[in-house]
Order: C-alpha cells, then sequence, then structure tokens
C-alpha cells in the first residue's frame, strides 16, 4: 500500500459527539508507525470517494441523521468502497444508519443503508445514557472496551452478525441478538464495517480498536508504545470498578 486514505463523512453534520477525533487517532497511530497517510474530509453535499481504505461516520441528532443517510443513499459511493474491501467505523447515529432499517428524524421506520444486518428502533424506555463497558466479542480474554453512549434507539442485529462485543455494563444494543443469545452485544462487526454506539471518541478511549481497523487494511502493525493512550484506556477501564 502506497498511502493510507482514511475518509471521514460529514463531520460538520456528525460530529456531535466528538467522534471527528477518531480520523485524527487513526492519523497518529499510522504516522507513528511511518506509515503513509492522507486523510480525506467530505463535506455534507459532496461525492464520497470510492478509492479510500477507512471510512468514518459520526454520531448525531435526528435531523442531521436523517440528511447523512439520504445523501449517502443517493450517493451510492460508500457501497461500492466497502465492496472493494475498505474498512468502516460506523458510531452511534453512524451506526444506526448503516443498518437495514432505522426510524427517520420524524419517527417513521425508513431503509438504511443496508450495509448490515441490524435494524433500530425507538422505544418509551428510558434513553441509554452512560458509561459503557464492553467485553470483546472475538476474544473475551481481551481489554475491555469501553465508551460513553446518548441514544434512544435500540438495535437487533441479524442472526449471521457478530457484535463488537458484549455488554457488561451500560446498555449497548439494548435488544438481544436475533440469534436468541441472552447477553445483549454491543455493536456490529461484519467483514470490515464495525458499527458502534461508544462515544469517547471510541479509538482514542480504546486504542487497541484503533489497531484492529488499521490492521485490517494495512496488515501486521510495527509495535507502538503510546503511553499517554494506554494509560487513558486503563483510567477508563479501571472506572467500571469504582
Amino acid at each position: 500500500m502506497s498511502k493510507l486514505t482514511i475518509v471521514r463523512l460529514y463531520h460538520d453534520l456528525l460530529g456531535t459527539y466528538g467522534d471527528q477525533g477518531n480520523a485524527e487517532v487513526l492519523v497518529h497511530r499510522a504516522r507513528a508507525r511511518s506509515i503513509d497517510v492522507e486523510l480525506v474530509e467530505v463535506a455534507p453535499g459532496d461525492s464520497v470517494p470510492t478509492s479510500g481504505d477507512i471510512y468514518l461516520i459520526g454520531g448525531g441528532e435526528d435531523g442531521p441523521q436523517t440528511a447523512a443517510l439520504e445523501m449517502l443513499q443517493a450517493d451510492g459511493g460508500l457501497g461500492r468502497a466497502i465492496d472493494s474491501g475498505a474498512a468502516v467505523l460506523a458510531v452511534c447515529a453512524g451506526f444506526q444508519l448503516i443498518g437495514t432499517s432505522l426510524p427517520s428524524s420524524t419517527g417513521v421506520t425508513v431503509s438504511g443503508l443496508g450495509l448490515v444486518d441490524v435494524s433500530t428502533v425507538y422505544t418509551d424506555d428510558p434513553r441509554c445514557v452512560g458509561e459503557l463497558f464492553v467485553t470483546p466479542a472475538d476474544d473475551e480474554t481481551a481489554q475491555m472496551y469501553t465508551g460513553f453512549e446518548n441514544h434512544q434507539g435500540r438495535t437487533q442485529i441479524g442472526q449471521g452478525v457478530q457484535p463488537l462485543g458484549w455488554v457488561s455494563s451500560g446498555f449497548g444494543n439494548g435488544l438481544p441478538s436475533a440469534s436468541g443469545d441472552s447477553r445483549i452485544p454491543e455493536g456490529v462487526v461484519n467483514g470490515r464495517v464495525i458499527g458502534t454506539y461508544m462515544h469517547g471518541p471510541v479509538l482514542a478511549r480504546n486504542p487497541q480498536l484503533a489497531d484492529r481497523i488499521l490492521g485490517s487494511v494495512v496488515g501486521v502493525l510495527a509495535p507502538f508504545e503510546d503511553s499517554v493512550a494506554n494509560a487513558f484506556a486503563a483510567e477508563r477501564r479501571a472506572a467500571m470498578t469504582i
């Protein structure tokens, strides 16, 4: 790979919780390993390039989420990029819109981008707000993921889809998966596509997840000891026991 291209989508719309910081984390961790990296900003109304390696979609309120969904549906570039092997990190509103269905800003159920088999509904239950602690589904002995969640939606993942992790504390997706597992999942993983409800930004709080995403497109990463990031991640994991 001559250059790693990271594409940040509509952060003016979907940057309410600072999720645009995920791009800065990936750029930092790539450059620390001498990887040539370019960050491409896609503003609302711009065409989505299909040649990127990693695409980032953040969280936002209902109106901006609906606007982003309509633009991405009309453009189609994100789906073509995934078909070509790109990775995606979609957070909160972004997680909901990459699924098959979700509520619009008026509460009507609409079709999502259909990139992963997940569906979101709104309920009368209290809003999901607070610290979220997640055991990685692919390695339950690995370090816990942490984040801050703030969402009304409850998201169910399909039978053939894997969660990013299992909720240890917090709400996560808020619904069991369609597979019938009684545990509450958090997020979704489908190939190189990851969705999650974790803000923070999630990659600042979880450097191991940042490296997982980088490694999925770059291959084996050179060692990198980031003492500040590791200390922050450890402090957030320790908060679960306080």
